[in-house]
C-alpha cells in the first residue's frame, strides 16, 4: 500500500470536482495514507479544508516563473512513492517527475498530451466506456486494485461557512432555482434575454409544478450580465448575488435549491456534486464527455453542425446557444424537479488493468 500519494489535477474546477470521487475511492480503501493534491488558486477553495486531502500544494501561476521553484521544492520533499498525474500536460509530467515517486501513474500517450506520459511508470488507457471525464479518472483507481465504491464528492461545509452560505439566501422564497451564468469561455454563456425568458417560465405554478424563485449566481465577471437578466426580468422577483458569492458559498446555497441551470461550467458541476439536480445548457462543448455526474439527462445541446468546435470564442456570433430555446429549458427544469441523480449512489464496475 502506498503510503504519500500525490494528486496533480490543477487548474478546472470542474476538472478538480470530477476527480474528487477517485479521492473518496482511494480513502476508503487506504484510510490511513497520506494524501497530497498539487492544485491552482482557482481550484483551491474545493479542496480547502477538504475531509480525504492531507496537503494542499499551490502553484500560482500569477508569478510564475518564480513561483514555481519553491513549489517544486515543496513537491520534492513531500517524499510521495506514488503520483497519479490527472492533467495530461508536459508541466504535470515534470511536477511529476520533480517528485521521485517510485510509482508515477500518467494518461497512456493516446489520451494525453505534450509528451506527458515520458515522465510516468505506468500509464492508464481510456476504454470505450469512459468518454465521461470522472470516469476516465477512476481509471487510476481501477489500476490500483481498489474495490468498486458508490460516486461521492466529500463536500461538507464548517458549521460557520455553512451558516454564512446559507444566510444569504435565507429570505428567498422556496422552492428555490439556481441560476448559473458564466463560464470560462465566451462561447457558453446562455443570453441573458434567454435567461430572462426561462426565469418567466418557471416563475409561476403551472400544471402541478411550483412556481421557482431565481437566484442568479456568478462571479464578479458576471455582474454584467447579472444587471442585463435583472433588467430583461422587470417585474419579475429575483435575488441577484452575482459577485456575491465564493466558490465555497455555492455548496451551501445548491444544498438549498431545488434546482438549477447553466451552461457547461464549473459551478455546474458543483450543483451535481451536492445533489443539486441541474439542467446544462452546452453549445461548443459537449456533454457525452462532460455531463454532470448524474444529470446527463438533463442535458440539452445544441442542434447545429458546427457543435461542439470546442472554441472559446465564437466566430457566428454563439448561434449554438441561440438555438437552446428557453421553452426546451423550462420544460427541462420541470423535469429535473422531480430528479434525483440517476448515478450517484450506483457502485462502479471496476475495469482491471494487467499488472
Amino acid at each position: 500500500m502506498p503510503r504519500r500519494i500525490l494528486i496533480v489535477l490543477m487548474g478546472a474546477i470542474g476538472d478538480v470536482i470530477r476527480a474528487l470521487p477517485l479521492l473518496g475511492r482511494i480513502r476508503r480503501a487506504w484510510p490511513d495514507a497520506y494524501i497530497g493534491w498539487a492544485v491552482e488558486p482557482k481550484s483551491e477553495p474545493l479542496l480547502r479544508g477538504h475531509r480525504w486531502v492531507d496537503k494542499l500544494i499551490i502553484y500560482d501561476r500569477r508569478y510564475a516563473p518564480w513561483s514555481f521553484v519553491p513549489f517544486l521544492q515543496q513537491i520534492h520533499s513531500e517524499r510521495f512513492d506514488l503520483v497519479l498525474d490527472l492533467q495530461r500536460h508536459l508541466k504535470s509530467g515534470f511536477i511529476s517527475m520533480i517528485s521521485r515517486a517510485p510509482e508515477r501513474f500518467s494518461f497512456a500517450p493516446a489520451n494525453s498530451k505534450e509528451f506527458n506520459y515520458l515522465f510516468a511508470t505506468r500509464h492508464i488507457a481510456v476504454q470505450p466506456h469512459m468518454r465521461l471525464k470522472l470516469l476516465q479518472y477512476q481509471a487510476f483507481a481501477d489500476a490500483l486494485s481498489l474495490p468498486a465504491a458508490p460516486i461521492e464528492f466529500g463536500f461538507e461545509l464548517p458549521p460557520a461557512e455553512d451558516s454564512r452560505a446559507r444566510g444569504l439566501v435565507a429570505g428567498a422564497p422556496r422552492p428555490m432555482m439556481g441560476v448559473i451564468l458564466g463560464s470560462s469561455w465566451r462561447s457558453r454563456i446562455y443570453f441573458p434575454e434567454s435567461i430572462a425568458d426561462v426565469v418567466r417560465g418557471l416563475a409561476f405554478p403551472v400544471e402541478g409544478s411550483p412556481g421557482l424563485f431565481p437566484v442568479l449566481l456568478g462571479g464578479p465577471d458576471e455582474q454584467g450580465l447579472a444587471a442585463a437578466v435583472m433588467k430583461e426580468l422587470a417585474q419579475v422577483p429575483a435575488l441577484n448575488l452575482a459577485g456575491r458569492t465564493s466558490l465555497r458559498d455555492l455548496i451551501g446555497i445548491f444544498a438549498e435549491c431545488a434546482v438549477a441551470f447553466g451552461p457547461d461550467s464549473g459551478p455546474m458541476h458543483l450543483a451535481a456534486a451536492v445533489g443539486c439536480p441541474v439542467v446544462s445548457l452546452w453549445g461548443s462543448t459537449s456533454p457525452e464527455r462532460s455531463a454532470p455526474w448524474g444529470f446527463a439527462d438533463l442535458a440539452i445541446s445544441a442542434e447545429i453542425p458546427c457543435h461542439p468546435c470546442y472554441l472559446r470564442e465564437c466566430p457566428i456570433g454563439r448561434e449554438c446557444m441561440r438555438r437552446i430555446s428557453p421553452e426546451t429549458v423550462v420544460n427541462t427544469v420541470r423535469r429535473g424537479l422531480n430528479t434525483r441523480a440517476s448515478l450517484d449512489t450506483e457502485v462502479l464496475a471496476s475495469v482491471r488493468y494487467p499488472t
